[in-house]
């Protein structure tokens, strides 16, 4: 980390819930590095399965409902208020959109002394608006991609490009070390859990959480053009098959039947073990149907040491261009998905052999960014 400030930071992070998703993870990541580097990390949300992960890092937690969309939330701001000048806060840092509007209308109210430095991050391509519009606003607003800097100032032309500031999301490349390719014993461990999963052919794996938007039928297409072409080819679909998403389920059981595909894919409920289920595989596939602002999947995949193929579009065309453009193909061309899948299975491609998306660069970057507000 860097040399700490003359004082003792207190920054305050700000989110609707700590259940799951990129926006938490990120905000333990920063909170964890916060505490390291002897500063006091607070985080206000409405709690959830996460909040005993905060708190076993050192932060702590003010328990506020500030993401539910309803008129009475915004009685939180005076509470909000006097939170930031009874703790001295320095950073008030929000990472969604409700919780950002609650955030500035309490910082509106605070005498300029005292007042704390305010920063967004632009975790997600939103829909653009005014009430998007919030997360322009920080001091500094930061974006998680390049794909993200640009869609801001395509949505948003008045805001000023100086106070954007680009810092990838990044992750543990030891969490996510290089296994080698095959690997026959994480793929027997993976097939004792999961027996459709057993097979000469090569295996393809698509994480992602029970939603259209994430491409599963796109990739159930792909096994099919597959199997056809006479690979004995696998489909794991982790995270596919989730609490209230069981129509969606069904949905895709009848689209695989009807590809002829059923007895060579498996829908699971999400894993813990998603590196070894990396390691596993032999594709790794992103095919979000909507652009996504990071391609987080993309990085874990090529730091265990597997290729990435997925729609060139948004975050994810961003990383894959750089780092694979063997692995980018342009989005919804199911033919050239195909072909491409085709040839990255049979000629291996070469990987990066570093990268430079690690979690501890993220979070050197936001503290940096942290330092640099309160040194102005």
């Amino acid at each position: 980390m860097a040399a700490a400030p003359s004082r003792r930071l207190t920054v305050v992070q700000l989110l609707p819930a700590l259940e799951s998703g990129g926006v938490e993870r990120s905000t333990l990541e920063i909170a964890a590095a916060l505490v390291g580097a002897g500063h006091r990390a607070i985080v206000v949300s409405a709690g959830g399965r996460l909040l005993s992960a905060l708190e076993a890092v050192g932060a702590e937690h003010v328990a506020l409902d500030i993401g539910r969309k309803s008129p009475l939330t915004l009685c939180h701001v005076p509470t909000l208020r006097e939170l930031f000048a009874r703790e001295r806060a320095d950073v008030v840092h929000a990472r969604s959109r409700l919780p950002a509007w609650m955030a500035w209308r309490a910082l509106r109210g605070m005498p300029k002394p005292r007042c704390p430095r305010f920063v967004t991050t632009v975790h997600g391509l939103n829909s653009p608006g005014w009430y998007s519009g919030i997360m322009t606003r920080g001091e500094r607003v930061v974006c998680v991609s390049n794909c993200v800097r640009e869609y801001v100032l395509r949505h948003y032309p008045r805001t000023d490009p100086q106070r954007l500031v680009v810092i990838p999301r990044g992750i543990d490349p030891v969490a996510f070390a290089p296994a080698p390719w095959p690997d026959p014993a994480v793929r027997a461990d993976a097939v004792r859990e999961y027996p459709r999963l057993d097979g000469e052919g090569p295996l393809l794996l698509l994480p992602g959480r029970g939603t259209r938007l994430k491409g599963h039928a796109d990739a159930l297409r792909l096994l099919a053009g597959l199997r056809r072409a006479g690979a004995d080819a696998r489909l794991w679909l982790p995270g596919a098959r989730e609490a209230g998403r069981g129509d969606y389920i069904v949905e895709l059981e009848r689209l695989a039947a009807t590809l002829g595909v059923a007895e060579a894919v498996e829908f699971t409920p999400p894993t813990a073990r998603i590196a070894q289920a990396y390691a596993a595989s032999d594709l790794v596939l992103q095919l979000s149907r909507k652009p996504e602002a990071f391609g987080r999947t993309v990085i874990e995949a090529l730091s265990v040491r597997r290729p990435v193929l997925g729609w060139d579009h948004g975050g994810v065309g961003e990383l894959l261009r750089e780092l694979l453009p063997q692995g980018a193909v342009p989005a919804f061309d199911e033919t050239a998905l195909l072909a491409r899948a085709q040839t990255l299975l049979t000629q291996r491609p070469a990987l990066p052999d570093t990268l430079p998306y690690t979690l501890a660069a993220m979070q050197q970057a936001t503290l940096d960014l942290y330092h640099g507000l309160i040194d102005e």
